[in-house]
């Protein structure tokens, strides 16, 4: 079967240096390891220099404390009957009082409100279900396959499938051959999907344009990333081939079929539970209680990972200047305030910490994420910006990547920031 990660690149390394770069490193082999001793430099779409990191994994996880690779199971299991417990309180009183008041346009502004507060909460149990898919749900690999099962089918995500393609983006963040999701087109790629000849021949998108894309991203790109793989990588198979939900899918190995399949069970089950409830609790019902909440778990999901690994600072590497700490590096953590702390479960504060160490548990993050900064220095990625300014500035901002020492950055023809490099 065709494996998408086997897809990489296996060119030589260039010498030539990126567009407003300095020299490329010296690429020493050992064995089939490469040993990289010097810096790589290149400069971001803000006009500073990104200098790649060059410490190892080792010294990474070395610094973590012991104690946050304890997993509690106990714990674990209170965060899931909280989030649950919250939505069913919550639920309770909507669906008790708001039919109750006496205005329509009242009763119009509290259930909006209503299906967005349960899309928070049903967020925070997705994330919660994406713990267990990395093993940081407690130390017994059945409890975390059979509650994320439970709670991502509750969403119609097919539990296994993201789980083994999503895996595969952790082993190869930032790799511009063999990364899973939010693969950025180079500069040629751009230049073919605006169907031109050379990048001056573009116009700038106008801010109606980026509104529209961002707007088709946040309500459908989850589900169009989940049946066709799209802003994974570019290769022959599309459509049904590509598909989460086909166990023959080249994402997968072949011996995922039957999780593969077992997966799609989860989801056939779920649609049976909404037909039931539309067939005894009506349409409307539904509509409220989860197929708003679910259009808000999938935005927020979306949101959240595409500010995690875009922005006009962030590096993505070929194959032959990459390795796993520059790759877990190629991540950013943003501040979400109330709601990213205790309803998203700090997967938007300690993502980069995610990913070097996934299997560390979100209650626990927090200090490893303090541990590793020592380590990391000036190479950690660190955001206070509003994240809806962010979401726009990036869309904006974050167009393609170029440069020719392996080491490439974002550009964009909208005129914000670099100018990508002139071509004769």
């Amino acid at each position: 079967m065709a494996q998408v990660a086997s897809l990489s690149s296996t060119s030589g390394v260039s010498s030539s240096s990126a567009s407003g770069a300095s020299s490329r490193p010296s690429v020493q082999k050992k064995g089939n390891v490469a040993s990289f001793t010097s810096n790589l430099t290149a400069v971001d779409t803000y006009g500073n220099e990104f200098q790649a990191p060059d410490y190892t994994i080792k010294d990474i996880l070395s610094a973590i404390p012991s104690e946050c690779y304890q997993r509690r199971a106990a714990e674990s299991l209170y965060y899931v009957a909280r989030d649950i417990v919250c939505m069913v309180a919550i639920g309770y009183v909507g669906n008790t009082y708001i039919p109750e008041l006496p205005n329509a346009y009242l009763r119009f502004a509290a259930w909006a409100t209503y299906s967005i507060v349960q899309g928070l909460f049903g967020t925070g149990l997705w994330v919660l279900a994406h713990e267990c898919g990395h093993q940081a749900f407690s130390d017994y690999g059945w409890l975390n396959d059979l509650v994320g099962w439970v709670l991502h089918s509750y969403w119609l995500v097919p539990y296994f499938s993201w789980k083994f393609s999503h895996g595969k983006h952790h082993k190869a963040t930032g790799h511009m051959e063999r990364d899973m999701v939010f693969v950025p087109k180079k500069r040629e790629q751009f230049i073919k999907g605006r169907n031109a000849h050379t990048l001056e021949e573009i116009a700038s998108d106008s801010p109606i344009f980026s509104l529209y894309t961002i707007l088709v991203q946040q309500l459908g790109g989850w589900i169009a990333y989940l049946f066709v793989n799209v802003t994974g990588q570019p290769v022959a198979k599309t459509g049904w081939g590509m598909s989460h939900f086909n166990p023959s899918s080249a994402i997968f190995e072949a011996r995922d079929y039957w999780y593969i399949v077992l997966s799609d069970l989860g989801l056939l089950i779920q649609g049976f539970v909404l037909y039931t409830w539309y067939k005894n609790y009506g349409g409307f019902n539904l509509l409220v209680n989860w197929v708003i909440p679910y259009i808000g778990v999938n935005h927020w999901l979306v949101f959240i990972t595409f500010l995690q690994h875009l922005d006009p600072k962030m590096p993505h590497y070929e194959a032959s200047e990459w390795n796993f700490a520059r790759g877990a590096a190629a991540t950013i953590d943003r501040e979400f305030g109330f709601i990213g702390k205790h309803i998203f479960h700090d997967i938007i504060e300690t993502h980069v910490l995610h990913h070097y160490c996934s299997r560390i548990p979100f209650y626990n993050a927090r200090p490893a994420s303090e541990a590793i900064k020592k380590v990391m220095g000036k190479h950690y990625q660190h955001s206070d910006e509003n994240m809806w300014v962010s979401l726009w500035k990036s869309a904006r901002w974050c167009q393609f990547v170029e440069g020719d020492n392996g080491l490439l950055m974002y550009r964009n023809i909208n005129g914000n920031g670099v100018a990508p490099k002139k071509t004769a």
